[in-house]
């Protein structure tokens, strides 16, 4: 699996947990969370990524 698929399914888990409405403590920790892999899925360069078929 790619480092950018990793990335996304993490997103995905933390947008999942966001929906359930979260404390105030733990949605600040996810969006924090989140603007990491944000950042990393933004300087990710292209031979960081799999080639398609690799994942």
């Amino acid at each position: 699996m790619s480092t950018v698929a990793k990335l996304l399914g993490r997103k995905r888990v933390l947008l999942e947990q966001l929906e359930s409405n979260p404390g105030s403590n733990e949605r600040d920790e996810i969006e924090r969370l989140l603007a990491q892999i944000d950042t990393a899925l933004s300087l990710l360069e292209p031979e960081d990524a799999a080639p398609p078929g690799e994942e």
